[in-house]
């Protein structure tokens, strides 16, 4: 993979995490102390990420560095995104999943 490859889809990543929690580039970047410009750069692959401001991005997205260099999703990511998805369901939704989860274990 080239280098604008990797950069682009990393920078895809992070993109998607920060919308997913709802930030705008703006406060990404206030609260790692950085430009809105670089977060602009970072998502679009145009720049590299130091590795002090990629252990912040981290820190403020929820995400390991090994998830914003490859892809790679830990258990940890995979459990903050259900999360996130289990907050959007209404009180109704939320029964049916209990439900299932509960049969679900049940059966192991």
């Amino acid at each position: 993979m080239s280098e604008t490859a990797f950069l682009k889809e990393m920078g895809q990543r992070i993109m998607l995490r920060r919308k997913s929690l709802r930030l705008t580039q703006e406060e990404l970047a206030e609260k790692i102390d950085v430009s809105t410009q670089m977060i602009s750069n970072l998502e679009l692959g145009k720049k590299a990420i130091r590795p002090e401001n990629l252990a912040k991005v981290c820190d403020v997205l929820d995400v390991s560095a090994d998830y914003v260099l490859t892809g790679a999703k830990r258990q940890k990511e995979e459990v903050n995104i259900l999360i996130e998805k289990l907050m959007e369901l209404s009180e109704n939704e939320l029964k049916i999943i209990s439900s299932i989860i509960n049969y679900m274990s049940e059966k192991s």
